[in-house]
């Protein structure tokens, strides 16, 4: 019983260990925000006595940082729903349907997983240029959603799969259509699995900086990560209003996260217990 307890305190111990290593770097970035240059470079790791937004006022001043935002937040909404629809759809299509092909279809998409989409920069830039979207947000949405569907039917695919027949077979009784199957039975119950899907290629899109350096050069059109590039100088930096943005920019990651954990936790557990 006493080593019974000694282990359940031990496991207390080190989740709340993990827990402040996980989430004092969020902390501290949330204080650096509120501190000034001097306070941060004398007390780069602890707390300060004195509490002030001036870096948030000079942080919406000296950049189009609501521009930034808008930007963020538009691609990233765009590019995660055509995602989770066409991925969904492709799922669906390949885990209900037996065909020749099925196999192969299935493995094409992985293989979008294989091959790094980065080295085929170059082309991509010529295809943008060619389809004249280059410098616009849709040439960010079109590759974003190329490169989150290969994860979502490997994943929704699964899913997929260990739903019973027996429902979509009842509903075809009942005079349902197959996209009225999909989209009345199957997809209320995939929800964790949308969840995963939604969250995991949201931080993926939110959080690039690659592809807005190359496609996009109008700076009311680029998106937080590029953006606060510029706030980076040559000889200094302005620490307390870097701080600033990139808490700012957390936050729509952090309340979606709270909105969707536990379709999230469900999605990421699902299969483990029968």
């Amino acid at each position: 019983m006493k080593t019974s307890r000694s282990l359940r305190i031990t496991q207390y111990f080190i989740a709340y260990l993990l827990a402040f290593i996980s989430l004092y770097p969020v902390f501290l970035m949330l204080i650096s925000s509120l501190k000034t240059n001097i306070d941060i470079f004398k007390h780069p790791m602890g707390l300060t006595t004195k509490l002030s937004f001036q870096a948030y006022v000079k942080l919406i001043d000296q950049l189009p940082y609501l521009d930034y935002l808008t930007n963020s937040i538009f691609v990233s909404v765009v590019s995660v729903a055509l995602i989770i629809v066409s991925g969904s759809l492709a799922s669906f299509y390949i885990a209900r349907y037996s065909f020749r092909w099925n196999g192969a279809l299935f493995f094409f998409f992985l293989l979008g997983m294989m091959i790094p989409i980065k080295l085929g920069i170059v082309p991509l830039f010529l295809l943008m240029k060619q389809l004249a979207i280059i410098n616009t947000q849709w040439s960010l949405i079109f590759v974003y959603t190329a490169i989150g569907i290969p994860l979502s039917v490997l994943i929704l695919t699964g899913f997929f799969r260990t739903l019973p027949k027996e429902l979509e077979e009842a509903a075809r009784i009942d005079g349902c259509s197959d996209l009225g199957i999909f989209r009345n039975v199957l997809l209320p119950l995939m929800r964790p699995a949308l969840g995963t899907v939604m969250i995991m290629n949201f931080i993926t899109v939110w959080n690039d900086f690659f592809f807005p350096l190359i496609f996009i050069q109008d700076e009311t059109r680029k998106t937080i990560p590029v953006g606060m590039l510029t706030l980076f100088g040559e000889y200094s930096t302005d620490w307390s209003v870097l701080f600033a943005g990139l808490t700012l920019s957390s936050l729509p990651m952090l309340v979606l996260f709270f909105l969707a954990s536990k379709q999230f936790m469900d999605g990421l557990t699902a299969g483990a217990v029968k």
